[in-house]
């Protein structure tokens, strides 16, 4: 996740915000993924230690939902076949439930580095 991006320079911008997010929203139909019935952090890689304890972190049900559609999404391709229309995942569904939980564990590990580093200097008297 740490990868870089213009993310955040364009929602400070208001006028850039609003020009990109028919963009936005025309890329993430175009993309296919909602058509399998995923979400769009069903895309992230499970090869770091990052995400693999992020996933540990889910809630049961949030696990095992995520599972499911991985699942029939890798079904569905191997059939070359897409989902019926009142399947695909809607906009309003395709919400962000991982990318959260990698954040704040990126800050923990970036506070647990800093605190490793930190030095300790004791304050000399002036007598």
């Amino acid at each position: 996740m740490s990868t870089p991006s213009l993310a955040n320079y364009i929602i400070k911008r208001p006028w850039l915000r609003r020009w990109m997010q028919p963009l936005s929203e025309w890329y993430k139909d175009a993309a296919g993924y909602r058509k399998l019935g995923l979400r769009a952090d069903d895309l992230i890689p499970e090869e770091s230690e990052t995400v693999l304890l992020a996933l540990k972190r889910l809630p049961p049900k949030e696990a095992y939902d995520r599972v499911f559609r991985l699942r029939r999404a890798f079904q569905c391709s191997l059939a070359h076949q897409l989902l019926p229309k009142n399947e695909h995942t809607r906009p309003e569904e395709d919400r962000l439930y991982l990318s959260p939980i990698i954040k704040e564990i990126e800050a923990e590990k970036q506070e647990r580095e800093d605190l490793e580093v930190m030095t300790v200097k004791k304050k000399q008297r002036n007598s």
